[in-house]
């Protein structure tokens, strides 16, 4: 896969290609792993009768087995899922002027990796519907499968690259807003990296108990940076550390505090996958310097208890 540059992909075109080199390079790693028996292909075909019109044959399935299948479309779609991104300041770490595929912030892999996600239900014609929120609800559209409706999405991915932010955000607060607007049951994609101002983790996964309100199913895409959230692994000497979305500062060196750091963080983790089990939520760590595969591999196991 070429790495191309975030700050270029400025045009929905780039986005895209983006996306389908996530998912292409995916689906071929699926097919030399153990979880080659996933449906990455089209949701579901017949065999082509003789006689009938041949507008709806999947010729690029008639290349690979050399035999006729029609795509169905007795339902519009097969599943309905919403993508919903935490776009406050925390989100935009780390601060970096030429990012790419190996060197991502926190927002930049949310986007790719929810572009690739779009990518992907497209293959499966589920329906998806996206919100980004800050410190308000920036953005919402409910869930469809329409050709228009997607390039929509992407367009407000790229547009939400290409802008910085200084703002906190309460999780808690905006999620009741969104969960009030998901009627029918839907898959709902999370990315967060859990940073909160104020208020108790009770309080944020109460707002995440009433996103799974109308059965809906729940994946919790914790997002963070290996290398410095989780193992504050920084140069020798001594360092400023900046709170983007509180300000506040504090200077240290970064090995007197890395041990007991570390620690406290992997604790906070072990215990949001705790509560997540109490709550029936599927909780996925994300390292972002770990690629996409964790992502989409999520998509289609929670797809496959979904439906």
């Amino acid at each position: 896969m070429s790495l191309l540059s975030v700050n270029q992909v400025t045009a929905i075109a780039n986005l895209e290609l983006l996306a389908n080199q996530v998912v292409e390079g995916f689906i071929t790693g699926m097919h030399k792993s153990p979880f080659h028996g996933f449906s990455v292909e089209f949701a579901e075909h017949r065999l082509y009768n003789t006689g009938e019109s041949t507008r709806h044959i999947d010729w690029k399935l008639y290349a690979k087995t050399k035999k006729m299948f029609v795509k169905r479309f007795e339902e519009e779609t097969n599943l309905r899922c919403h993508l919903i991104i935490d776009n406050s300041a925390s989100m935009h770490y780390p601060i970096i002027k030429n990012p790419s595929l190996d060197q991502l912030t926190k927002i930049s892999f949310s986007a790719i990796a929810s572009a690739a996600l779009i990518t992907l239900l497209k293959r499966q014609r589920d329906a998806v519907g996206m919100s980004i929120y800050s410190d308000k609800n920036e953005y919402y559209a409910p869930a469809k499968g329409s050709e228009k409706h997607r390039r929509m999405l992407i367009a407000q991915l790229e547009k939400m690259l290409n802008q910085s932010s200084t703002k906190t955000t309460e999780t808690y607060t905006l999620l009741h807003e969104i969960a009030d607007k998901i009627h029918r049951r839907s898959l709902v994609f999370l990315f967060t990296d859990m940073f909160q101002t104020t208020k108790s983790e009770k309080t944020l996964f109460e707002a995440l108990r009433h996103l799974k309100y109308n059965k809906h199913e729940v994946v919790l895409f914790h997002t963070y940076d290996g290398k410095t959230e989780l193992n504050f692994d920084f140069n020798q000497g001594p360092k400023k550390f900046v709170d983007v979305e509180t300000g506040d500062e504090i200077n240290l060196y970064a090995s007197t505090v890395q041990t007991h750091y570390k620690e406290l963080t992997e604790n906070y983790f072990k215990a949001l996958k705790f509560k997540c089990m109490q709550y029936k939520i599927d909780y996925v760590p994300v390292d972002i310097t770990h690629g996409f595969e964790q992502i989409l591999l999520s998509y289609l196991i929670s797809r496959k208890k979904f439906l």
